[in-house]
């Protein structure tokens, strides 16, 4: 099969620090591309699941990750040559600083290691709240900290007045030679609610469709939309080739698509779109059903895929729901394979105890009760399998990521599904998740990509093979 040139236009959004307003210049920008009739293939670096969703509201198309270290990193640029195909522009938001990665020895996994994985410019998103001429010296510092990126054009964010935006964008124009594409002024209307260390999901309610066409109508007046697009095309082609992602093996020819009932709600929205896409390609017909709101399972559900997110909000609503938590103890004493990532773990314990101490039942499949702690865990993670079961074979070692605040108060009989291995901050193995029957669960969650493997073992479990 011949290879192809991936040559969409491109650029990745970046900043000095988390906090500086790229979700939603990335947003507005997304949307204003897209009312001109431009197909936008929008991309997130890092584990991150919240802000793909506003992004994949704004092109009307699936966000994807682009995760340098769950995934291989010569997977990076084939992934985004997958899914520009079609497109007529592509624009990542960056995560955290620019060089913000794993660790603080390399920049492994941070926005500058995506863009030079993707030969892809980098556009800096400046927060300059109380600052002028020092803008430039910051934008100065991060264009030559790293020769082999460019660092290709700066928007500033939150600038005070029309003469403090000339006063920056002078600054940066002159003594750094970058051109200032445009300069968002301080606007509180477009603060986007915030939980933890992010932002709120668009799963949940909320006035996310007035904010984006507020961000769009911003970014359309504030910002060289024409300057940012001539920008985008001096990205240079792509790697070959659009066929080289490893995916699941085909299924058997005539082989029947098993229903995988996949959680999806307020409650349960963190996963991976690539999970999905592979599930799919593994010969997978899936069905989405919300905990919050439905009686029953999908029709002829032969596995559940049970994603993270807040379920600890939605106690209340998950507990009242005895109908749905009846239906997944009797899919669980069926022996229909169910997958849990964190959020999903914590509906399928005995209780769940909110932040305040008050207890809720939930499945009940998993002895013990989930707690809410004021303690995070978080990070990028390597677990090893424990011992052999229907998606993970004895001793298979696989990266992820942990993000949650609860604990799993589990009884100590029950076997862990898998152990995460120490790292540069952890020294000692620690055990994760647990196998009940067929019911495999985990705090960690995992992209199917790293291993396609997975997709292809799931859907094998559902056809009971």
């Amino acid at each position: 099969m011949p290879l192809r040139m991936a040559t969409v236009p491109r650029l990745l959004l970046a900043a000095p620090m988390s906090g500086s307003g790229k979700t939603t210049v990335m947003a507005g920008l997304v949307a204003a591309f897209a009312a001109r009739g431009l197909r936008v293939a929008p991309f997130k670096v890092g584990p991150d699941y919240i802000d793909p969703s506003y992004h994949t509201l704004a092109a009307g198309r699936a966000c994807h990750n682009l995760d340098a270290w769950m995934l291989p990193s010569d997977l990076v640029p084939l992934l985004l040559a997958r899914h520009t195909h079609d497109a007529d522009l592509a624009l990542i938001e960056g995560a955290m600083g620019l060089f913000d990665g794993y660790s603080g020895s390399d920049d492994t996994a941070s926005s500058a290691h995506v863009a030079r994985l993707t030969d892809t410019p980098v556009l800096l998103v400046l927060d300059v709240r109380a600052q002028a001429r020092t803008a430039a010296a910051l934008v100065q510092g991060l264009s030559d900290f790293d020769p082999r990126l460019r660092v290709a054009g700066v928007i500033l964010n939150r600038v005070g007045s029309p003469k403090h935006a000339r006063m920056v964008t002078a600054a940066i124009e002159q003594h750094v030679g970058l051109p200032v594409l445009g300069a968002l002024h301080r606007n509180e209307t477009l603060h986007l609610p915030e939980r933890h260390l992010g932002l709120v999901p668009t799963a949940e309610p909320g006035r996310w469709r007035a904010w984006l066409e507020q961000a769009r109508a911003l970014v359309t007046e504030q910002i060289d939309l024409t300057r940012v697009f001539e920008l985008a095309r001096t990205a240079p082609s792509l790697l070959p080739s659009l066929f080289l992602i490893p995916g699941p093996p085909p299924p058997a020819h005539g082989s029947p698509s098993p229903v995988i009932a996949v959680a999806q709600d307020a409650a349960f929205s963190f996963r991976y779109q690539d999970n999905l896409d592979l599930l799919r390609e593994a010969g997978a017909a899936l069905a989405f059903f919300s905990p919050l709101a439905d009686t029953a399972l999908p029709c002829n559900t032969q596995a559940l895929y049970l994603c993270g997110g807040f379920p600890e909000l939605y106690a209340a609503d998950l507990a009242g729901n005895t109908a749905m938590r009846e239906q997944i103890r009797q899919a669980a004493a069926a022996g229909i394979p169910i997958y849990a990532e964190c959020g999903g773990l914590m509906y399928l314990t005995e209780t769940l105890l909110d932040g305040a101490g008050k207890a809720y039942p939930m499945v009940g499949v998993l002895p013990g009760r989930s707690r809410m702690t004021e303690h995070l865990t978080l990070g990028y993670r390597t677990i090893q399998a424990s011992g052999t079961n229907w998606l993970l074979p004895a001793g298979e070692t696989l990266r992820g990521h942990e993000f949650h605040y609860s604990t799993w108060e589990r009884t100590p009989d029950i076997p862990p599904a898998c152990t995460i291995l120490p790292d540069e901050w952890h020294s000692e193995p620690r055990p994760d998740g647990a196998l009940v029957s067929r019911v495999l669960a985990s705090y960690v969650h995992l992209h199917f990509l790293a291993c396609p493997e997975l997709a292809a073992r799931l859907v094998a479990a559902a056809r009971g093979l």
